[in-house]
């Protein structure tokens, strides 16, 4: 089990440390940005690592009333794949801020604490 009560002081120690970087590293992850097209660059969509979407294109091809239907789903697929894109970046950051805090325990994804 546990050493001594100096061995789980150090735990606690690092939990605060580890919680610290997570906040840090989330407020981080505003700055990371990826965009994603759709209808061969009709729209483009950049969302952040807080899952926003940021900006939005739309070419005025698609800016005509019948064109409405496909514009919304041109918009959506977009978004989506950007929000795709964006997830490896995500948790390769929270990987990287948390280095070396925490033994590697095979199975804990630490990514999921920010959800």
């Amino acid at each position: 089990m546990f050493g001594s009560m100096g061995d789980m002081m150090g735990l606690m120690g690092k939990m605060k440390d580890l919680q610290a970087r997570m906040k840090e590293a989330q407020e981080q992850l505003s700055g990371i940005t990826e965009t994603a097209e759709s209808g061969a660059g009709l729209v483009r969509a950049t969302v952040n690592g807080q899952k926003k979407v940021v900006a939005l294109q739309i070419d005025s091809d698609l800016l005509k009333p019948e064109d409405k239907e496909m514009m919304q789903d041109l918009v959506v697929a977009a978004v989506n794949k950007a929000l795709d894109t964006i997830e490896p970046k995500i948790k390769e950051h929270l990987q990287k801020a948390t280095d070396g805090l925490l033994p590697n325990i095979p199975g804990m994804d630490f990514g999921n604490l920010m959800k």
